[in-house]
Parts: structure tokens; sequence; C-alpha cells
């Protein structure tokens, strides 16, 4: 397949979708007001982003199959469709297991801060939007050092199989985030109380305008989402060097990080196992990577199926063994 299928037309599309997307949930935050998200709209919701999701790779797929494209072939226009599309669903599925990760971020954030759950949609909506355009500009930024230096996938594969060996690790450790550089220089650089003045995230206070518990949590939600964009965006380029596919299937996944935030918050403490298995598949991701320095290729179907089988795996095993005793 060519290294980028996107064309003009094709990011229009993909960015007006996104444009659609973003003002749907704009309007159902501000018809429903802030209110504690159930676990039944939650779901709701997820599957409605992953409907919307596999709809735009099936639209994919179809134009790319039967769009006029001058020089290729049936058959290669066949075969280009079919690779966009498997290469779209294995980033998105790749996407959506290390979004996990970022959900028991979210949760030790949300009570870090005291926040509580009828505003932490509003703190999630601005944030996601927030790592949209940063994921996009990383996209960019990775695609275009992979053209010039395609050795650089080797320091992402090294990365990643480091990343994932250290989740191992560190998988027990209590975090603290008393501890944590990023809150106190953020506080220290600008005025924050800790008082929350109701959705808002900022108040007076004194005459003087400071930063709401809700603004800090937003800052912190979208640093952390640039820190676990790190492993998760060089993930993605070990199943495709495609930048239109890289940032689609990574958008579309994001797109439905709130929902599925909902609805595994209150379930989170039952799927211990899951950093195991997120651990593993950075570390085969990576491994998938380096391979390629002995011009050894994984097909994208069997990565799909290894990184669904390890997803599966780990929640199964979660459900199954009750975690250790504090």
């Amino acid at each position: 397949m060519n290294l980028d299928i996107g064309s003009p037309f094709l990011y229009t599309v993909f960015a007006i979708a996104v444009l659609i997307m973003i003002a749907v949930d704009m309007l159902a935050l501000k018809q429903t007001g802030d209110h504690k998200v159930s676990t039944k709209e939650a779901l709701i919701w997820t599957l409605i982003w992953i409907t919307v999701a596999l709809l735009f790779n099936g639209w994919l797929y179809w134009y790319l199959a039967h769009g006029d494209f001058p020089g290729l072939t049936a058959a290669e226009q066949q075969t280009q469709a079919t690779e966009a599309a498997v290469d779209f669903l294995t980033g998105y599925v790749l996407e959506k297991s290390l979004s996990i990760d970022n959900i028991f971020v979210f949760l030790l954030i949300f009570s870090f801060f005291k926040i509580p759950a009828k505003f932490q949609r509003r703190v999630l909506v601005y944030g996601i939007f927030a790592a949209i355009a940063l994921r996009v500009l990383m996209v960019l930024v990775g695609s275009a050092l992979i053209s010039q230096f395609e050795w650089i996938l080797y320091v992402f594969g090294a990365f990643l199989v480091y990343t994932g060996f250290t989740m191992f690790k560190k998988h027990d450790e209590e975090e603290n985030l008393n501890d944590k550089w990023l809150i106190r220089t953020v506080k220290n650089k600008f005025r924050f109380t800790d008082r929350l003045d109701a959705e808002h995230f900022f108040t007076i206070e004194n005459g003087l305008r400071y930063g709401t518990p809700l603004l800090l949590a937003l800052i912190v939600i979208t640093i952390s989402d640039i820190i676990f964009a790190v492993d998760s965006v060089p993930a993605i380029f070990a199943i495709t060097k495609d930048p239109f596919i890289v940032m689609t299937s990574n958008v579309f996944a994001i797109l439905g990080l709130r929902a599925m935030y909902f609805l595994l918050a209150d379930m989170a403490d039952r799927f211990h196992f899951l950093q195991y298995g997120l651990a593993t598949i950075l570390i085969f991701i990576g491994g998938k990577m380096l391979l390629l320095a002995l011009d050894i290729h994984i097909p994208t179907w069997i990565s799909l199926s290894v990184v669904l089988l390890i997803l599966v795996g780990s929640v199964v095993i979660s459900l199954k063994r009750k975690p250790k005793a504090s």
C-alpha cells in the first residue's frame, strides 16, 4: 500500500466527521448539564463511538475499493482498500487498549483533587479535545521523522519494550500525586484555590481570579495524555506508517475515551491484571518494530489477533482471580 493514502478529500471528510462528533458531544453536555454519568449511559455512548469508528472504516474501505484512482487496477484498489481497513481497525483496537491505562490515571487524578462525579464529565470533554489536537501534532511529527529517518522505528520499538517491562515492575507501586513535580510546578506558577465553584474552572476570591481544582485536574489530565501518547503513537506506527491511518484511528479511539472512562471507572479494581496485559501488548508491538531490522514482517491481522487475545485474556484472568489483599 502507498505510504500515505490521505488526499485533501479524505482529510476533509475526516475533519468534518470529527467536528460533527465534537459538536454532538458539546451539545449533549449543554443539554444534559453536569450530572453523574450512569453505567447505562456510558455503555450507550461507548457503543455509539465504536459504531461511528467502524462506519468510517467501512466508508474508507468502500471509497478506496470503488473510487477513481488512475494507474491502479481493480485488484490493486481492492488490495489497498483491504489493507487500509485492517490497518485502521488494528490501530483503533490498539489505541483503545492502551487508553485503559489513561482511565486508571484519570481515576487517581479525580480522587486526588476530590472532583465530584457530576463534574468529571466536563473536565474530560475539554481534556479530550486538547488531547486530540496534541495527538494530531505528534502524528505529523512522527510521520515526518520516519519518512526522513526510518531507523527511528527501531528506537520506538526499543522504547516500547522498555516501557512494557517498566510497567510490570511498577504495577504494585502506590501513586502519590503530592510528590509529582508537575502539580507542584503548576501550583507555584499560577494562583489556585482548593475550593470548588460548581462547574467553573475559575473563581474570584478577594477580587482576584483563581483557578479551581477543576482547572488543575484538566491541566494534569491533558499533560498525562501527552505522556501516554509517547507510548501509543509510536505503537501504531508499528502497524502502519501511513499518517492518515495513524491519525484517524488514533483520534477516533480518543473520541470515545470519555464514555469508556465512565463505563470502566466503577470496575477498575476488578481488572487488576489489565496492567500486565497492556505491558505485554507494548512489549509485543515493540518487538514487532525491532524485527523489521531483520526484515521480519508480522502481518497486521496477526498483530490484531495477538492484541485482542492479550486484552481479553487479561480481563478473563482478572475476573477469575481476586487481587491479593493489601
